[in-house]
């Protein structure tokens, strides 16, 4: 028998070392491989340093996993103008009732500037409506759907400062569902990005964020072509959304979303100017997901 004895040190001596962790290393591709090749992970930062940018305000997010990436002023309370249309666009869809026909009304067209020119007796879904209110940001369309869902334009923002209370939006008031400026109506760069990573998971919403023009059909039959405000759909391959925004009290602003190679950011870029407001955020878009590699 005390030929057993060698064997039985040797086995121990194997399950000695597997027990204290003595696993093969990790090959190239696995998680926490410090490869060359390995892919760029959700919600890393990129080793460069970000981009100088005009905007007062910034924050660019991970959708995925909500880190910050890069923030400036995130937390300055500040005008956002249409983007806060966002909001009220998740107030539309948690009004339900999407395919609700909306008959307009002369209150509804007593809203300057961007309008689709509804006249009153016209009736439209509310789909329908939604889908002009993401992609042109008309006026008039927010008002009619305010009115219809909530009464007035008063009660409709407070169904909207409520959702925002709902989100975490802890900065953020709004008086009208549109943006055009109203003293005590505010929001801030990080309290936008919530409101933006809220909406890009519903498909109807990421669908009208991301539709470049459309013909709208009237009801007397005439059809009028509506082109996206976001022009960072046509300059940036990747870019797949989101709401833009423009008053003189908030400046030149745009919440954007770009996806490549299985990642997703939201840019959010506020109180920029004419000048930049376009390069700001396309700058800030390739440096977030232009990265060949993980940190």
């Amino acid at each position: 028998m005390s030929f057993l004895r060698p064997l039985a040190i040797g086995l121990f001596a194997i399950f000695s070392v597997a027990s204290c962790g003595g696993n093969p290393p990790p090959s190239r591709n696995q998680p926490g491989s410090n490869a060359q090749n390995t892919p760029v992970r959700v919600g890393t930062i990129p080793r460069n340093a970000p981009p100088a940018v005009a905007a007062e305000s910034v924050l660019v997010v991970d959708i995925a996993s909500g880190r910050n990436l890069y923030a400036k002023n995130a937390d300055s309370v500040r005008a956002v103008a249409s983007t806060q249309k966002i909001i009220t666009a998740l107030c539309v869809l948690d009004a339900g009732n999407i395919d609700k026909m909306v008959t307009i009304t002369s209150y509804d067209t007593l809203c300057e500037p961007t309008k689709l020119y509804l006249k009153p007796g016209e009736q439209y879904t509310r789909r329908e409506l939604l889908k002009v209110l993401m992609v042109k940001s008309a006026n008039d369309v927010a008002r009619a759907l305010a009115r219809d869902i909530a009464g007035s334009v008063e009660g409709f923002a407070a169904q909207m400062n409520r959702k925002c209370e709902q989100l975490g939006m802890r900065n953020s008031n709004f008086k009208n569902p549109h943006g055009l400026t109203e003293p005590g109506q505010y929001s801030t760069a990080r309290d936008m990005a919530i409101a933006a990573r809220v909406a890009y998971r519903s498909p109807l919403l990421r669908s009208y964020f991301a539709t470049k023009s459309f013909n709208f059909r009237y009801n007397n039959g005439r059809t009028r072509l509506i082109a996206n405000t976001n022009k960072l759909l046509r300059r940036v391959e990747y870019c797949d959304g989101m709401k833009t925004g423009t008053t003189n009290a908030s400046g030149r602003c745009l919440i954007s979303t770009g996806t490549l190679n299985g990642r997703s950011v939201i840019i959010v870029v506020l109180k920029s100017n004419s000048a930049n407001i376009w390069s700001d955020s396309e700058k800030l878009m390739r440096w977030a997901l232009e990265r060949p590699t993980a940190e």
